[in-house]
């Protein structure tokens, strides 16, 4: 069984562009007892060898690795490590994400990393870690370089967003290693406890995304980020999802949460809010328009910064016109007080920019493909495709109104952008395309 396992993701490997398959040579029999009953198998990436098992492969790009494999888990962990390999004069695409805390960077990443395929999970180190992978993935909570424990913060009676309480020159090091192609054994910050744990081991994958409070803080670290994004809440916003994450999921009070708020506040305005003029892309999440004091539905904006390298805005029906649409409500169905969608021709701290956004929220995620049709320049790579991401996150934050929407269209751009970096392709999810 194991044999055919083998043979058949070998076939899968070479079938996706950005990582060559590596050749399965069955080992002298060896027996491991209550372990595996099976023969003992290397698998190694080809160098110059012809493959021993029968199935096809192509010659792999890789420096050879040797790995020993006895049982189907040692298996998966192997073909892990390849598909997560950079190829031979590969670097990683630097992707940043500033935002505040609680502003919902996590699910944003999470639909990041579902574009590019596989599984994605927390590094597996058996304890506490904040990196996410997936098959060509990983992203690095910059919360991992505070200088300062939770109880270290208390005696110096900073906040974690001034930049006394954060390593820079660590952060520089560190994603500078990582664009180079190199690995690095990286802090960790326990949300859970606040302290600061035994480091981990960060390899790089074809694209790394640092995401955080400072990315474009220190100029040293934003010269190295290929994209640049930014999730802009308004206070109101703010509140009411971090009482939903950080009461509903740490255990906090309504009134601790609003204390910290306060506390924070000077310094995210001093440091924090800045880094959005860097930005390539802005995520904008206010109050709807549409009803006074309706706290439920949400308006956001796409703001999409012109003249960005291998960077085209996704337009709304024709590009570089304003336009406010109210979708027919027998194709999109949506509740009071309404929905609208709009385009506008804007300036993003004096560089040109194009906006699209939507107020309101919409009752069927399967009825969203009709919406899509009016954009262009989504990074799709079918028709469908923005509406079946958006399926897959049924039920996250922001899954009925903008802010998903958004999410995901410029997380398909992230995609594109990495292709044109890397001139190299992923495939994009068959089963959907036909």
């Amino acid at each position: 069984m194991l044999r055919s396992v083998l043979a058949v993701l070998s076939v899968v490997a070479c079938a996706n562009a950005y990582v060559a398959p590596g050749v399965f040579a069955p080992l002298a029999a060896s027996r491991t007892g209550a372990v595996s009953q099976r023969p003992g198998m290397a698998l190694r990436n080809s160098v110059s060898s012809a493959a021993t098992l029968r199935a096809p492969v192509i010659k792999s790009e890789f420096v050879g690795n040797t790995f020993r494999v006895n049982t189907e888990a040692q298996l998966d962990q192997a073909l892990n490590t390849i598909k997560m390999s950079l190829a031979d004069g590969q670097k990683p695409v630097i992707i940043g994400l500033a935002a505040d805390s609680g502003c919902g960077k996590s699910t944003f990443m999470r639909r990041v990393t579902a574009c590019f395929g596989g599984e994605v999970k927390l590094n597996d180190i058996g304890r506490e870690t904040n990196t996410l992978i997936s098959d060509m993935t990983t992203v690095i909570c910059l919360d991992d370089y505070h200088s300062n424990d939770r109880a270290g913060r208390k005696v110096s009676g900073l906040t974690a967003l001034n930049p006394k309480e954060n390593n820079f020159d660590l952060m520089f090091e560190q994603v500078k290693a990582i664009k180079e192609g190199k690995s690095i054994m990286k802090p960790i910050y326990n949300h859970v406890n606040g302290t600061l744990d035994e480091v981990e081991e960060i390899k790089p994958t074809p694209i790394v995304i640092f995401e955080g409070l400072h990315p474009f803080y220190d100029e040293r670290v934003n010269e190295l980020m290929d994209f640049r994004i930014y999730v802009d809440i308004t206070p109101e916003v703010k509140f009411n999802w971090k009482v939903q994450r950080d009461v509903e999921e740490r255990g906090w009070t309504v009134e601790q949460v609003e204390e910290q708020i306060n506390q924070r506040k000077p310094d995210f305005d001093a440091y924090i809010d800045p880094q959005k003029k860097k930005a390539d892309a802005i995520i904008e999440v206010l109050p709807t328009e549409l009803e006074k004091d309706n706290k439920k539905q949400l308006k956001v904006n796409y703001v999409q910064v012109k003249g960005v390298e291998n960077f085209e805005p996704s337009t709304l029906f024709d590009a570089g016109s304003d336009i406010e649409w109210i979708p027919n409500k027998e194709k999109l169905s949506f509740s009071k007080p309404g929905l609208k969608l709009f385009q506008k021709q804007t300036e993003w701290f004096g560089k040109p920019a194009q906006v699209i956004g939507m107020d309101g929220n919409f009752d069927k995620l399967s009825e969203l493909v009709y919406v899509e049709k009016a954009f262009s320049e989504t990074g799709s790579k079918f028709f469908g495709e923005v509406t079946q991401k958006m399926v897959e996150y049924d039920g996250q934050p922001g899954s009925s109104d903008g802010t998903g929407l958004f999410q995901t269209i410029c997380s398909l751009k992230v995609r594109e952008i990495y292709e044109k970096i890397s001139k190299v392709k992923v495939p994009a999810d068959e089963k959907v395309a036909a």
